[in-house]
């Protein structure tokens, strides 16, 4: 009687290792658990000098609460040239399910400091010019037209005046702005001219709609024809597959690079912490300056 119970138990045992196999597996960790090893500079307002990040307005909106942030490198010379990063926000207010927070301000944005570590590349946090024209805005895009030419505008201001490369300006963004690189940086052919890459982290200008005009795949592969053969890196979190279908038929022989990035949060805060996606992005960032200089 004693070994019958005993098989029971046994079967019992086994089923139940059975059924928690079948249980899907958790969620990957929440980014937030693992440290960060960069801290993004406090903006401040001054002079621009190296490792700080400043608050600087263009000319024609002096007086006006529109600007932009320049982070010239730790490392960073006046006798010297620099790869530029030239970054957009996501949208805000916005708290994901996990507690990551976007505020839709620039001085939020983390991937052009994630990717450089501090030296080496410029580094400009641009604003979408709101409709009043007296103030950035937070939430999508402003003043479309003030926003592309904020950006014709404030490149070659930087590269005049501190040193960057114009044939090196990567253009980047998470959420928003991930949309923003081709929304806004592939808009018109001038516009476009200015970058030798895209950065694009967590939505896909084209993939969805999201009720602004020009938003459908048909406009988007247009302005993605303005792209020709310059490289894109693409990333998302936790899956790419529905950006990866929409490129496959809207540009199959673009060069794109793209990943998942194997967290759940929504933030561009992971290129803070050395993950083995950021070692990637940057390896992929050297490559693409490299084949510039060939």
């Amino acid at each position: 009687m004693w070994m019958r119970r005993s098989s029971f138990a046994k079967l019992g045992l086994c089923a139940g290792l059975l059924t928690a196999c079948a249980v899907a597996p958790p969620e990957p960790t929440d980014l937030r658990a693992i440290p960060m090893d960069l801290q993004v500079p406090a903006v401040t307002v001054g002079t621009p000098a190296p490792g700080a990040r400043v608050r600087c307005s263009l000319a024609p909106y002096a007086g006006t609460d529109v600007h932009h942030l320049l982070y010239l490198p730790a490392d960073w010379r006046p006798d010297a040239t620099y790869p530029v990063i030239v970054e957009y926000a996501g949208n805000g207010p916005h708290r994901s399910r996990f507690g990551d927070v976007s505020t839709g301000e620039i001085d939020g944005s983390n991937l052009g400091y994630g990717i450089s570590g501090g030296e080496g590349f410029i580094w400009v946090c641009a604003p979408y010019v709101a409709a009043s024209g007296d103030r950035n805005e937070r939430r999508w895009w402003g003043d479309r037209a003030r926003t592309v030419a904020y950006l014709k505008a404030v490149v070659p201001d930087v590269c005049r005046r501190y040193g960057g490369d114009p044939d090196a300006v990567f253009l980047a963004g998470f959420s928003r702005g991930a949309i923003a690189c081709n929304y806004i940086g592939l808009h018109d052919d001038e516009v476009a001219a200015l970058w030798c890459g895209f950065i694009c982290h967590s939505h896909y200008d084209g993939v969805r709609r999201w009720g602004y005009g020009d938003d459908d795949s048909g406009a988007a592969t247009a302005r993605l024809g303005r792209l020709g053969d310059r490289p894109q890196w693409i990333s998302h979190e936790g899956n790419v597959d529905a950006t990866r279908r929409y490129l496959q038929a809207a540009m199959p022989e673009g060069r794109f690079t793209i990943r998942p990035l194997p967290f759940p949060n929504h933030t561009d805060a992971w290129v803070l912490r050395d993950v083995p996606l950021r070692r990637t992005l940057r390896a992929w960032v050297r490559q693409v300056l490299r084949s510039r200089s060939r």
